[in-house]
């Protein structure tokens, strides 16, 4: 959805919800929280207030339905969705998605997975 010229200013520049839901212990699905995205999350709030990102709001989300693929994050206003492994991942998301405006596509969701090296 765009945004129309009588909608009010964005309250936040950037909008970062990041699940830290939890599922019962051997769900078929997995969930985020088991997968470290409530240390990732932490990680992620310290690291934007250390960066001075006062026009960004970083929140922790229940499930956001994309728990096979987690830690699930998603960026509005952009929409953007990723999967978050490691605190060196969020210093990417930050650098180049929050503060520069481009996407990091190597952790987008349903971006193409490089297929392994073969050996020749």
């Amino acid at each position: 959805m765009s945004r129309e010229p009588r909608d009010p200013p964005l309250f936040y520049r950037a909008h970062v919800f990041c699940c830290i839901n939890e599922r019962p212990e051997g769900h078929p699905r997995g969930c985020c929280k088991r997968k470290g995205s409530e240390r990732l999350r932490n990680y992620m709030k310290a690291r934007a207030k250390e960066l001075g990102l006062k026009d960004v709001r970083i929140n922790a989300a229940g499930c956001l339905d994309r728990c096979e693929l987690g830690p699930s994050m998603v960026i509005y206003p952009e929409g953007v969705w990723y999967t978050v492994r490691t605190p060196e991942d969020v210093d990417e998301i930050l650098a180049v998605h929050v503060m520069g405006g481009r996407r990091v596509p190597r952790l987008m969701m349903d971006a193409p997975v490089p297929a392994p090296a073969t050996a020749d």
